[in-house]
């Protein structure tokens, strides 16, 4: 089996989605749903950082939290 990536806009993703599990031949694996939402804030937060709109937070703070 071939694998592919492909970079869909947000606004589609779940039209192609949907649409890709109607062929036969395709192979969704199941997703922790939970885990990559959580890796979809994280990055959000990154690119807010990036952006300057949220304050950076120091590794000692980091730690500390931990």
């Amino acid at each position: 089996m071939k694998q592919l990536t492909l970079n869909i806009v947000d606004s589609k993703f779940q039209a192609f989605l949907e649409f890709i599990k109607t062929l036969d031949y395709v192979e969704i694996p199941e997703v922790d749903k939970k885990a990559l939402d959580e890796l979809q804030g994280s990055l959000n937060q990154v690119k807010l950082m990036q952006e300057g709109k949220i304050e950076k937070q120091s590794a000692e703070d980091f730690i500390n939290e931990l």
